[in-house]
């Protein structure tokens, strides 16, 4: 059965002693929208746990840490994301634990008068090895974009991952992922919008790999000096074809560096 590497996210961020940090300045965006944003130049350090009471073609659960950071930089007069995602399998129903496939990106964005818009690439690291990984790298364009209107901010971000390298004897990675990003303030810190739902079409198979539905609920307090968000969040996937978590419920900690 498929395992669609959607599932094991998306990120960025190599080399970091190398790069000059910006001072995260956020022009004219609310904190709990920037924290939704993709393309702000927003420094932060993600923790989200994901439990799925059952895998489609299985009657197994799973469970999924994944560990992400997103580093804005300028680099040639230009601002830049570079973005790390980390997953590791603490349960699964192959029964493996451990490290599974990370990816990174870096996306150059640009202010416009209605929002802001960005593209770059993002590579896929074959750190899932064997039994938890495709055993591909993965190479590909990255192109989004988000604008707000008031307390609302809506936008979405596209990714393509293309093998390059690997085990001649795995499948090649093929994947084009969308995500739609919606938001909406609530004031006192709440919001309300979509869960991360990495539509994913697999260009191997000719198919919908991943077609998740979700929301997510959201609180930003205080740590300390830091702001926090706090998520619920919560997906259903219709692709029963796959073996991708039928029903998933997440919480996610976002410390904040503005």
């Amino acid at each position: 059965m498929n395992v669609p590497l959607a599932s094991r996210s998306v990120g960025a961020a190599l080399l970091i002693g190398t790069l000059a940090i910006s001072p995260g300045v956020l022009a004219e965006q609310e904190l709990g929208q920037a924290a939704s944003d993709p393309t702000a130049p927003l420094m932060n350090f993600q923790l989200q746990n994901s439990w799925s009471p059952e895998v489609h073609g299985t009657n197994d659960s799973q469970n999924i840490v994944q560990f992400r950071t997103a580093l804005p930089y300028r680099l040639a007069g230009h601002q830049h994301i570079f973005r790390l995602t980390v997953p590791s399998l603490t349960e699964d129903p192959g029964g493996s634990t451990g490290l599974s496939d990370s990816t990174v990106f870096d996306l150059t964005t640009f202010e416009h008068s209605w929002g802001r818009s960005g593209f770059g690439v993002v590579a896929l690291l074959p750190t899932g090895g064997e039994h938890r990984g495709a055993e591909q790298w993965g190479l590909g364009p990255a192109v989004g974009f988000a604008a707000s209107r008031g307390s609302f901010l809506y936008g979405a971000f596209n990714q393509n991952i293309f093998s390059v390298a690997g085990e001649d004897d795995r499948e090649d990675v093929n994947l084009s992922i969308l995500q739609p990003i919606i938001n909406l303030g609530l004031g006192q810190g709440w919001s309300v919008g979509t869960s991360e739902m990495n539509i994913t079409y697999d260009w191997e198979h000719s198919d919908w790999s991943s077609l998740p539905v979700g929301g997510r609920l959201s609180k930003l307090v205080k740590l300390g000096d830091s702001p926090l968000q706090i998520s619920g969040l919560y997906e259903h996937n219709f692709a029963d074809d796959y073996a991708v978590p039928e029903d998933q419920f997440s919480l996610q900690f976002k410390l904040l560096v503005p």
